[in-house]
């Protein structure tokens, strides 16, 4: 069985995960191929969890359209979720798109922030989700992606950079470069990195 959500209006630290699908709104891509994307993603996410050890049955998702936000449970330790997810992720991308035409590439954005969310009676908030979003959707991510090779450009907040990604011995924080995130109200760092760097079609939609 899953867990027991807080009760309404209850604040309750998470670790929060949020992935969105590049290009989603190509033109080149029919109702048909977006149907293929989403039933691909969700499988990335899950089994890209059961990968890096984590129990995706625990967690809460709430579908966005063309992403995914998850929100992790505070006793899960957040150090495997930078060191592994991304990697686990980017195995199950490569996977699918080895495997289906340009149309239905997967490429993909993620965030990975913290912070206390609170739970009502319609879903979640926080300004740490706000921030968490904010993140995905910076210009210099979606650049990097677009000039990469990678199927999977990752970001984190300033706060889980400092302290998970760096103090965590299996993570190469110098992959990680600091970039300036300006979106809609927020200013802020983020740390940016590319995991992966296999080749894709330079023709598939989702070009960040």
């Amino acid at each position: 069985m899953g867990r027991r959500e807080p009760g309404p209006r209850q604040a309750v630290h998470r670790t929060i995960v949020v992935v969105d699908v590049c290009g989603y709104g190509d033109t080149r891509r029919t109702s048909g191929h977006r149907l293929v994307l989403r039933q691909a993603l969700y499988q990335a996410l899950r089994r890209a969890f059961a990968d890096a050890g984590l129990p995706w049955k625990d967690c809460r998702h709430v579908d966005c359209g063309d992403g995914v936000l998850v929100l992790v449970p505070p006793e899960i330790p957040k150090g495997p979720i930078a060191a592994s997810l991304p990697r686990a992720l980017v195995r199950r991308l490569h996977h699918h798109n080895a495997r289906h035409r340009a149309e239905e590439q997967l490429r993909l954005r993620l965030a990975l922030h913290a912070g206390e969310v609170v739970h009502d009676e319609f879903g979640v908030t926080a300004p740490s989700i706000n921030h968490a979003f904010r993140l995905l959707e910076a210009a210099q991510v979606k650049a990097a992606l677009s000039a990469s090779s990678a199927p999977l450009a990752g970001i984190t907040s300033a706060w889980f950079h400092d302290e998970v990604v760096r103090q965590t011995p299996s993570i190469d924080a110098a992959a990680f470069r600091p970039v300036e995130v300006s979106v809609k109200e927020t200013y802020a760092i983020g740390w940016l990195a590319l995991p992966g760097s296999a080749a894709r079609s330079p023709a598939a939609p989702g070009q960040a």
